[in-house]
């Protein structure tokens, strides 16, 4: 263990800021500031980022979702361009390239595309304004830390780290923008969904009270999974199969399930001081993951989250979040409750086309969050999620340690903790990290 130097007061001074803006709101935890009435304003989101000079970004991690957050970001607004990609492999590159082209009918020169485990600083050094990041979530901390360096603004899908030491990376680097005034934007994108940010708004007045506890939820089926080919490597074959892997991916808890995390940790304008839980593997076919947790989280005040998650075919499903208040309650989404159920607070979305109320925001909140980011950077007004965003994956990797393990796990022991995951040396070839999978009341290796 070695001491991060990094206070728990510090968290908790910041972790209350809403994403779209960094607007501070009142405590809403039981036992502080009761009653609360404060008006607690949100700034207008933009339907489209306004107009401005070329903003050039480079995308590193061309799968699924990086591909997605390229098109996001040529569509948040006008004078948006993506110049260039980097990818640990050819294959996605090509594909991503591709589709960017035909979907937004931008080419990426070829001498912009690079391919390799130093091809994320190629992508930085590309002459981009924004680095976007989506590679499997292992490799963040690093890439975040080069994009600041290089003084870029950045996009990084959560979650931001799989470790301790990442997460303090990831905390470093967000002090470091904010010297240099530059916007970090994660892919927590509830804190740019409409219906959220106005729910959120409602429950920091004081519509359902103090809040006492709450549950979250992310129950769903299996994602996918890639089969060994005799073609690849060991490290090829673990980076296309990455979600499947706790090195690259921190587990489901971590790489899912923290977007529900993260919303209590925001309407409550704290984080939990430690968790005991506990999960298993019951069907997943490759890796060293569990497919479902369960996880008791503890705060300051003694208030409780109930966190569960699981990745099973053929079970019923569940991703929400509620929040109990000593007033009444919240699906934190678009609904507030009194204690008898009556509802006492609904959010109203736009009519639909055929002039009935519809259950959608008018802009996607994938689209939202990188016009908020171009909103940020054109008008010289920084907006910086790492904080917020590391402190949620912290709570993550808490929970998922204390299911391995079967101890409890303190925060405060994280952020002291020397625990890094993954490989030394990054070469096509074996991969020596532990793979086998543990096994809660046994000693746990890394």
């Amino acid at each position: 263990m070695k001491n991060s130097g990094i206070s728990r007061r510090n968290f908790l001074s910041t972790a209350a800021t809403v994403g779209v803006a960094g607007v501070i709101v009142p405590s809403v935890i039981a036992g502080c500031a009761r009653e609360t009435k404060k008006v607690v304003a949100v700034p207008t989101m933009l339907d489209q980022a306004p107009d401005g000079p070329v903003l050039r970004a480079g995308l590193i991690g061309c799968g699924g979702r990086g591909t997605g957050a390229a098109i996001n970001f040529i569509s948040a607004g006008p004078n948006l361009q993506v110049v260039a990609l980097g990818d640990t492999f050819q294959d996605r590159v090509d594909s991503c390239r591709e589709k960017i082209l035909k979907e937004k009918g931008q080419e990426v020169a070829l001498d912009k595309c690079f391919v390799g485990f130093d091809a994320y600083q190629k992508v930085i050094d590309a002459g981009v304004d924004i680095v976007i990041l989506a590679t499997p979530p292992f490799f963040r901390p690093e890439h975040m830390a080069a994009a600041i360096a290089a003084n870029k603004h950045v996009f990084a899908e959560k979650p931001v780290c799989v470790d301790p030491v990442g997460a303090r990376s990831v905390m470093a680097s967000g002090e470091k923008a904010k010297g240099l005034e530059l916007s970090i934007v994660t892919g927590t994108q509830r804190r740019h969904q409409r219906d959220y940010v106005a729910t959120w708004q409602q429950v920091a007045q004081g519509a359902m009270g103090d809040i006492v506890g709450g549950n979250v939820y992310w129950n769903g089926g299996k994602l996918w999974h890639r089969d060994p080919n005799a073609s690849w490597s060991e490290m090829e074959y673990m980076i296309r199969d990455w979600v499947n892997w706790t090195w690259l991916s921190g587990d489901h808890i971590v790489e899912q399930h923290v977007h529900n995390i993260d919303v209590f940790n925001w309407f409550s304008g704290a984080h939990p001081i430690k968790a005991v839980g506990f999960g298993s593997r019951q069907r997943r076919v490759t890796g060293d993951q569990f497919d479902n947790f369960s996880v008791d989280f503890t705060f300051e005040n003694g208030i409780h989250l109930h966190s569960m998650c699981r990745q099973i075919n053929g079970c019923v499903n569940n991703v929400s979040e509620r929040i109990q208040g000593s007033k009444g309650s919240t699906n934190c989404q678009n609904s507030i409750l009194d204690l008898s159920g009556t509802e006492l607070w609904k959010y109203e979305y736009p009519l639909g086309e055929d002039g009935k109320p519809g259950n959608h925001v008018s802009v996607d909140p994938y689209l939202q969050e990188h016009i908020d980011l171009v909103t940020a950077i054109r008008t010289g007004k920084p907006i910086n999620e790492a904080e917020n965003t590391a402190v949620s994956t912290m709570a993550a990797i808490m929970g998922r340690i204390s299911a391995y393990t079967g101890k409890e796990v303190t925060y405060e022991e994280l952020m002291n903790s020397d625990l890094k995951l993954g490989p030394q040396v990054f070469t096509f070839g074996p991969v020596d990290v532990s793979k086998g999978i543990p096994v809660a009341g046994e000693p746990y290796t890394s």
